[in-house]
């Protein structure tokens, strides 16, 4: 099995581009970024003393459009993380087919341990350093792990103190008060709910008389949960990083919420039974959303998996071996890159209200959000039907014919 996630983004576009009947030319070009930026940021922190921290700005695409894609803060981010992820928002962007191609960045570092002043500080020096590859017309960010909307204003906000005028379209995932859009915060999981909606009819499901079980109960997790909810499933376990809970009867995904938010975990709420995260991804259920971190479902556990759908919140949760082994089982896999392509739609639609100076009223940001969602389904079930292939594989094909055909049609200059 490969640990390296660049290698796995590498081969899930060599199993695409077979299918494809590629053209190897255009296999070569796709396999690397097209550019990367390594800065150091150095930072005075709140001892006095400079600390030296490491950063990175992948680019992996600009065939169809600007870069886009999250900046993330972690103590594990690596260079070959970083490339792997911008290369997955090309294929996200491409799936629902909106006109991006894919970028990620990320720095080293543990924010968790660090004072708002640092992460300021931190931030803007990042930004700064980054700010001669990115713009509204080259590349976008977003907020990504342990990053957020007050970031995203503290990176806008240098971005446009060197530029001299408001460029609110350089960045998304901004506060509403700085030209975010409404509906961003649950728009990834608003956007899983529709794909969920989606593959329950072509199962014949009825998501009323349904169970479900969350992995994961950070923002993506939570609104999952919500939305699945109020679908009519009954949400009968779900975790975070301290552990896992059950109850048979259903769980109320707000009070959950409201007894994580006051005490850091799930575990220890009232009338549930405490189990493992191995237990709970195993449980019998009609959907289940891994909502956590990769490498979830292996081919370890795959075989023990229990459910008829299964939504990545997260991505990259299951392995390329658990992939074939799940389509064996057939189990209804919605991949990452289109079940929570949700959160990119929307950074579009904030990207374009912020060209346009027009912002949207949340009916529309759904309305728009549903249909591109829908489509995207549509089309990657399609081709898994006619070329019968897993919908992973499905919508890579979708994907990368879209990336190739448009660099077909550019040509290489000089």
């Amino acid at each position: 099995m490969m640990d390296n996630p660049y290698e796995i983004a590498v081969k899930q576009l060599e199993l695409a581009a077979e299918k494809l009947h590629l053209e190897p030319d255009f296999l070569e070009i796709l396999k690397y970024p097209q550019r990367i930026l390594t800065v150091s940021i150095p930072v005075r922190m709140d001892n006095g003393r400079i600390k030296v921290f490491i950063g990175f700005r992948s680019q992996h695409s600009s065939a169809r459009g600007p870069t886009k894609g999250g900046i993330r803060y972690h103590p594990n981010v690596t260079l070959e993380e970083v490339k792997a992820l911008s290369m997955w928002m090309t294929w996200k962007t491409a799936v629902v087919n909106i006109p991006f191609g894919g970028a990620k960045g990320g720095i080293i570092c543990n924010p968790k341990e660090m004072s708002e002043g640092e992460l300021e500080r931190l931030s803007r020096r990042y930004f700064f350093e980054i700010s001669s590859i990115i713009g509204p017309e080259r590349d976008i960010p977003a907020p990504d792990v342990y990053t957020n909307p007050q970031i995203m204003a503290w990176m806008a906000d240098t971005y446009e103190m060197l530029r001299g005028f408001s460029t609110p379209g350089v960045i998304t995932g901004k506060p509403l008060e700085l030209g975010g859009s409404e509906g961003r915060l649950e728009a990834t999981a608003r956007g899983l709910s529709y794909t969920i909606k989606a593959a329950a009819k072509k199962l014949n499901l009825d998501l009323n008389s349904s169970t479900a079980v969350v992995q994961g109960y950070g923002n993506a997790g939570s609104y999952a949960a919500y939305f699945l909810g109020k679908m009519g499933c009954k949400v009968i376990a779900v975790s975070d990083s301290k552990g896992a809970i059950l109850n048979k009867n259903g769980l109320d995904p707000s009070a959950v919420y409201d007894f994580k938010k006051k005490t850091g975990t799930v575990v220890g709420l009232k009338d549930v039974e405490k189990i493992t995260n191995k237990q709970l991804l195993e449980l019998e259920c009609d959907v289940l959303v891994p909502a956590a971190l990769e490498n979830q479902i292996t081919a370890e556990n795959a075989d023990n998996i229990r459910c008829k759908i299964l939504a990545e919140a997260a991505n990259g949760p299951t392995t390329i071996e658990a992939d074939d082994i799940l389509y064996q089982k057939n189990v209804l896999l919605i991949p990452d890159i289109l079940a929570n392509a949700g959160g990119v739609t929307v950074s579009y639609f904030e990207w374009v209200q912020n060209l346009q100076r027009y912002y949207w009223n949340v009916e529309r940001v759904r309305k728009e959000l549903k249909e591109i969602i829908i489509r995207a389904f549509e089309d990657c079930y399609n081709i898994s039907i006619r070329e019968k292939v897993n919908m992973r594989l499905a919508s890579y094909m979708l994907a990368v014919n879209r990336v190739a055909t448009a660099l077909k049609i550019r040509g290489i200059w000089p």
